[in-house]
């Protein structure tokens, strides 16, 4: 069972999609309006290499997860078709891809990605999660999402480069920095951590600032649809990469199980940051398309802001 307020049965029985329901052809239309400028900016991290030379851990990862791929095989050695005479004097090059998502590159959770006790969002038996995939709350429930995004520049707000590790982002922190938060936004967190793999990779796994329970009570209380961060699990983590608080306060329990928020990790929220800074207001369009993977636990995304 949830242990507080939840979104369960709210848009019945059978959601799979939790508060993207609020995404209804007048909010998508209500929320192209934030684009004035139509500068569109990504805010993915690049996937870079295959795993026959250091490229991909270049990029921010959790340590231990299994990185991005990507292989061609021009020179004979790799995995995919590479490069091969198509008729007329033409070539054609293939790719191939292999991506855990989940702490290694910008993705989006899934809600069936995590849960407590037997059950999944909104009742759903957890037994059908299976080895060959969920078939309940998938992330192709997830569809694409369009949004009023709106960002929260919890460092540059504090006059810093980047939030200390050890930082928990509390609610009043947000309310602070924009408390106008309507239904079926979605809430993009800097934390600037990122910054720090340049520095030393050895101080990118140290722990991550993140938000604290308060703060994800307080969004889920505001209707988002998506909770997005620059940072690797939305919440904090400690030192071993593992977050601290205990099932009632986890982040991902109280927004992906009960309460149906979307969660989207290791954005890259650099440009984003400059660019808000230096304009009147901080909301702007979001756009993230999740690929259609079956039963998937997560996909990932190349997310767009659209200023």
């Amino acid at each position: 069972m949830v242990y507080e307020p939840n979104n369960w049965g709210r848009f019945g029985p059978d959601d799979q999609r939790g508060t993207l329901n609020l995404l209804t052809p007048a909010a998508v239309l209500a929320a192209l309006a934030s684009a004035v400028t139509g500068q569109v900016l990504s805010l993915a991290m690049p996937i870079r290499g295959a795993t026959s030379s250091a490229a991909p851990a270049t990029i921010p990862h959790l340590r231990g997860r299994p990185l991005p791929q990507h292989f061609m095989s021009v020179d004979g050695g790799d995995y995919a078709a590479g490069t091969r005479p198509i008729g007329a004097g033409l070539r054609m090059a293939d790719d191939a891809v292999v991506i855990t998502p989940h702490g290694t590159t910008t993705h989006m959770d899934a809600l069936c990605h995590m849960w407590a006790g037997e059950e999944l969002y909104n009742g759903h038996p957890a037994a059908r999660v299976r080895s060959y995939g969920a078939t309940r709350c998938g992330i192709e429930h997830a569809g694409g999402v369009v949004a009023r995004g709106i960002l929260f520049d919890v460092p540059r707000h504090l006059g810093l480069d980047h939030l200390p590790a050890d930082f928990r982002v509390p609610g009043e922190l947000l309310a602070e920095i924009c408390d106008d938060v309507r239904p079926g936004d979605a809430v993009v967190i800097r934390t600037g951590w990122p910054l720090t793999w340049d520095r030393s990779p050895q101080e990118y796994w140290s722990g991550q600032p993140g938000l604290s329970a308060g703060a994800g009570r307080w969004l889920a209380a505001r209707d988002v649809s998506v909770v997005a961060s620059d940072n690797a699990a939305i919440g904090g983590l400690n030192a071993r990469q593992l977050a601290d608080e205990g099932l009632e306060d986890d982040l991902h329990l109280i927004l992906l199980w009960r309460h149906g928020v979307h969660l989207a990790e290791m954005l890259w929220l650099e440009e984003l940051g400059e660019a808000c800074a230096g304009r009147t207001g901080r909301d702007f369009v979001f756009v993230a398309a999740p690929l259609r993977i079956e039963g998937g636990t997560g996909s990932p995304i190349n997310p767009l802001a659209i200023l």
